[in-house]
């Protein structure tokens, strides 16, 4: 249950991003580090989105600690050596948070590490 609720986030906010004109280029990108939900580029940006999904915008924020957070970052560097400027790429990490009843809450540059 868990985890269809949590794809059902994630297409959510894939929607936001869209409608936003943030085109989504990779969901549940893998690396060695760990995995990003959602990656979204902005013209030459490259957006990381953490997708947390609870009863309430708070509750799911809560879902967000330190070491995964440090992860997130890992696997995203990790992403960026790939790309053509590697670790110069301009990008943003974000992110949004599902309440219960499908509310989207985007925290734009939630981190900086």
């Amino acid at each position: 249950m868990a985890f269809k609720a949590g794809l059902a986030a994630e297409d959510q906010v894939a929607r936001h991003y869209g409608d936003l004109g943030e085109a989504i280029c990779a969901r549940r990108w893998r690396g060695r580090a760990g995995e990003i939900d959602l990656i979204a580029r902005d013209g030459d940006k490259v957006i990381f989105i953490e997708v947390k999904q609870s009863h309430t915008h708070d509750d799911a924020a809560a879902h967000l600690g330190p070491r995964q957070m440090q992860r997130i970052w890992d696997a995203a560097s990790e992403f960026l050596a790939g790309e053509p400027k590697g670790q110069m790429t301009e990008v943003r990490l974000d992110v949004a948070l599902v309440d219960g009843t499908g509310r989207v809450k985007v925290i734009r540059d939630a981190w900086m590490c």
